[in-house]
């Protein structure tokens, strides 16, 4: 019953797809009820400066650049958080991280993710795109990173998935595999390796094939599906741009940017191939396909292991703009016009609410979604007034609406992390604004327009009337949105293993971890 109102809604959809474009439909899609595939491409720490439709001086993108051109370019599209994880798991779920569980408690405005010692994961309660998706017929497959949880419990196919070639994490290490082993690598259900023994990846040279084996794994899948004439969903979460970044042997020292270049120049080509393989087979105009990144580059690996924010302040880690801004493209021919850029504010999670539309599926109407359909923007132009949140594990931070952002909260990383070295925003300190210490702006937030300070350099003045105008309508959608706020069950607080199988009264366990009681955050020895 579901799949027939499912190809309902997108028979409708259809139509008014080819009317707001003022367009034909190809005759195969007019005379079928079969939803078009989603192909989601998830980059890994890549910056919105990395792509030479964004003013990367080299141009060393043309597959990347083309898509652009062919399709529709968001300047203003971003991520749910500025680590892996929690945005990951915004992407999957439509929800911020702090409803759907993916932050943590240990301490206030702090990062996490899933490394192996992390036992928590994305909770079953969670309706993740690809079991809704079952529903209108889609067959689902990832390719690469899922950092989701790494138990049992948190596997991909678990979670609505039908297939799986990846890994639980990102590509750390080598380990001795004694005291800590080296990441696994799955096909489905079963182990067929780990990376750094059978997938090889050379620290000294940057040598992996792994962007290739993802890729034929990309070409593969959707060759069975256009065969089998299912609709098909594939993630496809490669992370070649994240520290230790690699490339193949075709590939490496061809860039003008080093060995973090070459790593974007072999996605590029990956893309272009998958691109033409959808021409090839005659089903662009019943593909959809969007091109984005999880967070901003890792500065704190540039320049030769991390990309380029472009002109914005900071990057991964933080929730200044280069943090959070991310590259986004999607692609759609004969439904998206091409050569267009909206100035629409996009989030990552709105790619969930889209991908049902584009599905005729409604998204669950028993929880809080706060991705957009962006579908009237792609097909019609539409503008919608919404705002961005920018949390920093169980803290906002930021908020911005329309050209403005507004700072509650400013920290970088801690003044011990960064005498070690640690730094988040190489050589652009900003005073006042990139501080080392937690500063709370909660009663005069620190506001910028993005327009004309995208770098967020220079604050309004607090005594202008501009200020006094932007402060009332921006802290009035931060109040809403913090008082009916109900965060989920944190997932990703890091426990002390003297106390992991020991749970101090007033302590709850998850799983082996403890979670602390509000009133006493310490309470349950946490490591922070």
């Amino acid at each position: 019953m579901a799949a027939v109102s499912a190809a309902m809604r997108w028979r409708v959809l259809l139509v008014l797809s080819v009317v707001g474009l003022g367009a034909r439909g190809n005759a195969q899609a007019k005379g079928t009820a079969q939803p078009p595939n989603i192909l989601l491409l998830l980059m890994d720490d890549m910056g919105w400066g990395d792509l030479g439709v964004y003013g990367e001086p080299s141009r060393e993108t043309p597959n990347l650049d083309r898509m652009a051109a062919e399709g529709m370019l968001f300047p203003n599209f971003y991520a749910a958080n500025p680590l892996c994880s929690p945005s990951r798991a915004a992407l999957l779920t439509g929800r911020l991280p702090i409803r759907n569980g993916f932050y943590t408690t240990n301490g206030q405005a702090r990062n996490a993710y899933t490394p192996q010692e992390i036992v928590g994961g994305i909770p079953d309660t969670e309706l993740l795109l690809p079991k809704l998706l079952k529903q209108a017929g889609y067959v689902s497959k990832i390719v690469g990173k899922w950092h989701l949880g790494h138990r049992p419990q948190f596997h991909p196919l678990k979670h609505g998935f039908d297939e799986w070639f990846g890994s639980p994490n990102c590509h750390f290490g080598p380990y001795d595999n004694r005291a800590r082993p080296n990441i696994p690598v799955y096909r489905d259900w079963e182990m067929v390796g780990r990376f750094y023994e059978e997938f090889p990846i050379n620290t000294k040279t940057g040598e992996a094939n792994l962007t290739q084996i993802y890729l034929q794994e990309a070409l593969d899948f959707i060759k069975r599906q256009q065969e089998a004439q299912h609709p098909f969903f594939l993630y496809w979460a490669i992370d070649a741009t994240h520290a230790p970044v690699y490339a193949s042997k075709p590939f490496l020292g061809t860039s003008q940017r080093g060995r973090y270049g070459d790593a974007v120049r072999e996605i590029d080509d990956s893309v272009g191939r998958i691109l033409n393989l959808l021409k090839d087979l005659r089903v662009t105009e019943n593909t959809f396909v969007f091109f984005t990144s999880d967070n901003g580059a890792a500065l704190i690996s540039a320049p030769k292991q991390g990309g380029s924010n472009g002109p914005f302040l900071c990057g991964k880690q933080t929730t200044f703009e280069g943090g959070m801004r991310e590259p986004a493209i999607a692609w759609w021919p004969g439904h998206i016009p091409a050569g267009q850029v909206s100035h629409q504010l996009g989030s990552i999670m709105d790619l969930f609410t889209t991908s049902l539309s584009l599905a005729g599926l409604e998204p669950p109407s028993d929880r809080v979604i706060d991705g957009l359909d962006l579908l009237p923007t792609m097909l019609q132009g539409q503008l919608m007034d919404r705002p961005i949140f920018y949390y920093r594990g169980n803290t906002l931070m930021a908020v911005t609406l329309s050209q403005y952002k507004a700072h509650f909260w400013t920290w970088t990383n801690s003044w011990e992390e960064f005498s070690q070295g640690v730094d988040f925003c190489p050589g652009q300190n900003v005073s006042g604004v990139t501080t080392h210490m937690q500063e709370d702006h909660t009663k005069l937030p620190l506001i910028f327009h993005l327009g004309r300070d995208p770098g967020e350099r220079y604050p309004l003045s607090f005594a202008s009337t501009e200020y006094l105008n932007v402060l009332h309508r921006i802290t009035a959608v931060a109040q809403q949105h913090q008082e009916a706020l109900v965060p989920g069950q944190p997932q990703l607080n890091v426990c002390n293993r003297a106390v992991m199988n020991w749970a101090p009264p007033g302590c709850e366990k998850l799983g082996k971890c403890l979670t602390p009681p509000e009133s006493d955050p310490e309470k349950c020895s946490w490591l922070h």
